[in-house]
């Protein structure tokens, strides 16, 4: 078992004791009106928890119509799940307290810690985790809005609008309160019970990966949803995503950060073209996870997972009762990369025997024109359509009745649920707009389990993309890590030779290609000069024409003082060109290291490799147009590691500029063999670095109609910080 499993099997075991106390103490007990304390005994009440509820507070003898404690030492037994609702600076000595006592777990409701504008906050966040790390508590929040685990009747929340609280196949975490609770009522009026839900706030203790392991544990549920605003362990928190799609549970994230103000930038390039958001989404790809845009997007697909098995792939059927819902069906189908393929001879000849030969068959079917008049036919039209092989899933218009008196479609459903509920493949219910329910509904749609009832036409087709993209890569074997001994240890080497300090540091482009070198990437005939003569020398060994470049330490984009020079073809260009470059350098006030001359190669296409460590997710490879088009154009794609070769051509061909290399208009095909070549040595290189690299740049690398080769590279390491 390696240290991330052995970390998430503790993570478990936490989680496991927050979610299901014996007990519950609440320190800050108070039956002041509207009251953190008071509103958690409501509800805790209300709700049922079997296990004694104990009050403290030193300042109250009698609190709720019982005795209130003084101290943990006052109790009956053992604290075993603390809920602590008193001022930020107690907290931390209210916990080491508790744990002392014999407590499991801790829920810390309280705010003013890391996420207050001011250093008490910071230093009072750092007393805590300090706290927590030398008590080994499982710990929700600090600043956070309590939980609800239906199983063990426990409900720490402390709205007090009622909410549906029995066992389900959705569980959540989310680190705010607001939008736990947002789609908590969303989907209980939708008839999904969220049946576990964690609000884990600041995350000081455990945190979005300790759940979604537990989560992904557990037998009954389905679906995991996350919104998250910031990831502490990039690394758990994939290898828990990634136990969730081995339990076959998509963990569906909203995530916070999309604008460009939640972009972090880097020294390279690559740093300012993978966004936290464009990283994570590479990620998310090949970790398990579907992230939903909205909220909205979220409900629909809890409803979809919560009822449906995963499709086989992304060919839709349908049947409709609107000409004008089919032309929407197909308009959006096409937006979101779907097919209504056309239905198989033999599903034809059936549709014909079932409607009459005349009617109109086709994908999707409009039964408008075709006059399903009786749930007998109408259910053999579904059959026959589920039973055509060229359909993944199947789409039928449908709302659930707001009341009684429209049996021949509420028979049609029920019949549709027995089907669904024989058949491997997915069906499900949808509707033209969204719409609510009523009492009727739900109780309707409580016996409705094996289909979805989705709202809106786009939000169907933009489910339907997601899970198959989902299913699809789940199905995927993961990339194997190869790792060459002897480029490890050159590797290794480098990177020791490199003292790295508290913060991020730019290798010089020798050392950058240097280290690419290592690991197989072509670099052009070049030499370090360290003096005019020197320069000479290397222009005559390497073969004119030359182009010449500054090199510094402290120069990460040669392009701000104008340090390269092209088209030297002479001894005396190669002398006049390293007077000027120095000259440009000790104008910005650099210290110049010396001039690379290098053959000067062209006649190629200019393209950009990369990679970014994102501090939310981790390390994401990119490939797009390179050269002075990068920025402009942002034609890039990103993925997840480590490549293989497939996964390497999938990256490469999710850019515009991989039709000019297949040959565009005439122009000959380019080596996307060396290009593959390239991204699987960039992958090694990063994967055996570890943490050690936070960005390469090799841009632009000029691939060629034979080879590749990287013109110019720049490798920062990440600070020790």
């Amino acid at each position: 078992m390696n240290s991330i499993s052995q970390i998430l099997a503790k993570s478990c075991s936490q989680v496991e004791a927050l979610l299901n106390p014996r007990n519950v103490v609440i320190v800050g007990a108070s039956d002041t009106p509207g009251s953190y304390a008071m509103m958690l005994s409501r509800n805790l009440n209300r709700y049922g928890y079997p296990g004694p509820i104990y009050p403290i507070n030193p300042r109250r003898e009698q609190v709720w119509g019982g005795r209130c404690y003084a101290s943990f030492d006052e109790l009956p037994e053992k604290p075993d799940h603390i809920v602590v609702v008193t001022p930020a600076p107690t907290v931390p000595d209210v916990v080491r307290a508790g744990a002392k006592a014999g407590a499991r777990s801790v829920t810390v409701m309280t705010s003013g810690f890391e996420e207050a504008p001011n250093e008490a906050g910071k230093e009072l966040g750092q007393r805590l985790a300090a706290v927590i790390a030398d008590t080994g508590l499982a710990v929700s929040g600090p600043n956070c809005g309590g939980n609800l685990h239906a199983p063990s009747k426990l409900m720490t929340m402390t709205d007090l609008r009622r909410y549906w609280v029995v066992p389900g196949p959705a569980a959540l975490v989310a680190q705010s309160g607001g939008v736990a609770m947002a789609l908590k009522r969303v989907l209980d009026e939708r008839g999904v019970s969220i049946g576990s839900l964690v609000t884990s706030g600041n995350e000081t203790g455990l945190n979005s990966a300790d759940y979604i392991a537990y989560y992904a544990s557990l037998r009954h549920l389905r679906i995991i949803v996350c919104y998250v605003e910031s990831i502490r362990d990039p690394e758990k928190f994939l290898a828990a995503c990634h136990m969730a799609r081995e339990a076959g549970k998509p963990v569906v994230v909203i995530k916070l950060g999309v604008s460009e103000g939640g972009r972090a930038a880097a020294m390279a390039h690559t740093g300012a073209l993978a966004g936290s958001i464009a990283a994570f989404d590479a990620v998310a790809r090949e970790s398990g996870m579907i992230r939903a845009r909205t909220l909205d997007e979220a409900a629909e697909l809890i409803e979809y997972c919560a009822h449906a098995p995963l499709p086989g792939g992304k060919r839709v059927g349908a049947i409709t009762f609107s000409g004008a819902l089919r032309g929407l069906l197909l308009d959006h189908a096409s937006e979101h990369g779907l097919e209504f393929p056309s239905l198989a001879q033999p599903t034809r000849q059936r549709l014909e025997a079932l409607l009459g030969v005349g009617s109109i068959i086709g994908n999707p079917l409009d039964s408008g024109f075709a006059g399903l008049g009786s749930t007998e036919v109408y259910l053999a039209c579904v059959k026959a359509m589920l039973d055509d092989p060229c359909v993944d899933v199947l789409l039928l218009q449908e709302e659930l009745m707001r009341g009684p008196g429209q049996d021949l479609k509420e028979a049609n459903i029920r019949g549709v649920n027995e089907l669904a509920g024989k058949s491997g493949k997915p069906v499900a219910h949808f509707s033209m707009i969204s719409y609510g329910l009523t009492d009727y509904s739900r109780t309707l749609r409580s016996v409705l389990g094996n289909v979805p009832f989705l709202h809106e036409v786009e939000k169907t087709m933009r489910t339907v993309r997601a899970v198959a993209d989902y299913a699809v890569r789940s199905a995927t074997p993961e990339p194997s890590v190869i790792s060459v001994a002897k480029e490890k240890a050159r590797l290794d080497k480098q990177l020791a030779r490199s003292s790295r300090g508290a913060t991020d540091m730019a290798l010089t482009e020798t050392a950058s290609k240097n280290m690419l070198k290592v690991y197989g990437v072509r670099v052009p005939k070049e030499g370090l000069a360290r003096s005019e003569r020197e320069a000479v020398a290397h222009a005559a060994r390497v073969g004119y024409p030359v182009v010449a470049k500054a090199v510094s330490a402290s120069l990460s984009h040669k392009s701000e003082v104008g340090g390269v020079i092209l088209g030297l073809k002479s001894g005396r260009d190669v002398r006049d060109a390293y007077r000027t470059l120095s000259s440009r350098v000790a104008k910005h006030r650099h210290t110049l290291d010396g001039v690379l001359i290098a053959r000067q190669v062209s006649d190629g296409l200019e393209l950009i490799l990369g990679m970014n460590r994102d501090p939310d997710i981790g390390p994401v490879i990119l490939f797009g147009a390179g050269g002075i088009d990068t920025e402009l154009t942002r034609d890039v794609a990103l993925a997840a590691l480590p490549l293989d070769e497939k996964r390497a051509l999938e990256l490469i061909g999710r850019t515009r500029v991989s039709r000019l290399i297949d040959g565009y208009r005439g122009r000959p095909p380019l080596d996307r063999g060396a290009l593959v070549h390239a991204l699987l040595a960039l992958s090694r290189l990063v994967m055996d670095a570890g943490k050690g690299i936070r960005s390469i740049d090799i841009n632009p690398f000029l691939l060629k109609k034979r080879g590749g080769v990287a013109l110019d590279a720049l490798v920062v390491l990440a600070g020790k910080d």
